[in-house]
């Protein structure tokens, strides 16, 4: 699979990173139940078989339970793989979130995130969310310490403003940002993108299939197949009208995918690679069966034709989410 430089850094990603959220199994923002043995068959067979040369996980992923499931899976591997994981995130006892940037709360999630994987430094480390923001600064300077300490060798923020990054990298240089971006959140080409390319900060970006929504299997009626603690009935994608909206989108990229020779997910990873700016996006699995499918998107590049297409496609479905029709 190809790579591409993580901004400054000596790091190399290949184009897909295996997203590691939904193999948590239940918690607050969970995907529903998960089987462990197939969360751990499809790690290993994304870094083994599919040619994905890093991992992205967190503490909160299932309030432990991902990273435990990765350290799992390294044991088994023929070579190691960059780790990418986060800070900034506890749990209660009801497995709810609880942010914390206290910069003794992120030394202890580090050494225990460094315990679960089982390894002995953590690649790329990452302030998941800016939450609280008064905090970031003091989060930061622990970051650094981490790095000084050769507990981690680079940082970066997730879910970070231009605003944020500009405060923090005041105390140490932002050397990577991950943030949502897809057909449906497309809010990071504004001014983001730029600001990055210019800062040299590496974009590894998260969600390019939508929660699922963009890979063609979502129907009406098939919705309320969701486990009821799934977290994505709780969010605006999940509702009308943009649910409709983007079934409608969908069934209009299935001949521009069809044309091309790959699915709809292909389809939609390739197309937030097609920005020279973002490194790696990262895709989540939870069988094997699921990377195997849509590893082969880090190869595939789209011809400025389609893109415009593509774009067309994606105004109209914007236009009936405006006028609220479904």
């Amino acid at each position: 699979m190809k790579t591409r430089r993580l901004g400054s850094t000596d790091l190399e990603f290949t184009t897909i990173g295996l997203g590691t959220w939904a193999i948590g199994g239940p918690w607050e923002v969970g995907w529903g139940p998960q089987d462990d043995s197939q969360a751990i068959r499809a790690i290993i067979t994304a870094i083994d078989e599919c040619g994905i040369n890093w991992i992205d996980t967190a503490p909160i992923y299932g309030c432990g339970h991902s990273e435990h499931l990765v350290g799992i899976a390294l044991r088994q591997m023929r070579s190691r793989p960059l780790i990418a994981t986060k800070c900034g995130m506890l749990w209660n006892e009801r497995k709810e979130r609880v942010f914390c940037l206290e910069p003794q709360s992120i030394r202890n999630e580090c050494y225990d995130s460094l315990r679960r994987l089982g390894i002995d430094v953590i690649d790329l480390y990452q302030i998941h969310r800016p939450i609280p923001e008064e905090k970031i600064e003091w989060a930061w300077e622990e970051l650094t310490r981490l790095k000084d300490k050769g507990l981690v060798r680079h940082i970066g923020v997730s879910n970070f403003t231009i605003e944020q990054m500009e405060r923090i990298a005041k105390i140490h240089p932002v050397e990577s940002l991950q943030p949502q971006y897809n057909m449906l959140h497309r809010q990071i080409e504004q001014e983001v993108l730029a600001y990055c390319k210019e800062n040299q900060i590496g974009v590894i970006t998260y969600s390019p299939l939508a929660r699922g929504l963009l890979i063609g299997k979502f129907t009406k009626e098939n919705l309320s197949d969701l486990a009821p603690d799934d977290h994505r009935l709780r969010i605006d994608d999940f509702k009308e009208p943009q649910f409709s909206a983007t079934l409608q989108m969908v069934e209009n990229l299935r001949p521009v995918a069809r044309q091309l020779g790959i699915t709809l997910a292909q389809l939609a990873i390739a197309w937030v690679l097609r920005r020279p700016e973002i490194t790696s996006a990262i895709v989540g699995a939870r069988s094997p069966d699921q990377i195997r499918q849509t590893a082969p998107a880090g190869n595939v590049e789209l011809p400025p034709e389609v893109v415009d297409q593509i774009e067309q496609i994606i105004q109209q479905r914007q236009r009936l989410v405006g006028t609220g029709k479904d």
